[in-house]
């Protein structure tokens, strides 16, 4: 699957911000991270298109993901849990 709004090179920053390192890209928190992008970017395409149903059940799914990464950084590391919070912007 081919994310056409988020490049290569930004994936790669992103990992190498959160994951520790550019191919680091299984870890939790990189995870999380990629998952905000996404969920940023859909809850913006349903802004205009309200009528969009499987989009919205995506960005469902999606959240769900995220919070289940974030739930096990919560269990591993708590400090990294809220630094990572605040990090992303994400209200909890």
């Amino acid at each position: 699957m081919s994310l056409s709004y988020l490049s290569t090179q930004d994936k790669n920053e992103l990992f190498e911000k959160f994951g520790g390192s550019a191919t680091n890209t299984g870890s939790a928190a990189g995870q999380a991270a990629l998952f905000t992008e996404r969920i940023k970017h859909l809850t913006e395409h349903l802004r205009s298109n309200k009528k969009d149903f499987s989009t919205r059940r995506s960005l469902l799914k999606m959240v769900g993901q995220r919070r289940r990464c974030l739930d096990y950084i919560k269990r591993h590391d708590i400090e990294k849990y809220r630094a990572l919070i605040v990090q992303l912007g994400i209200r909890r």
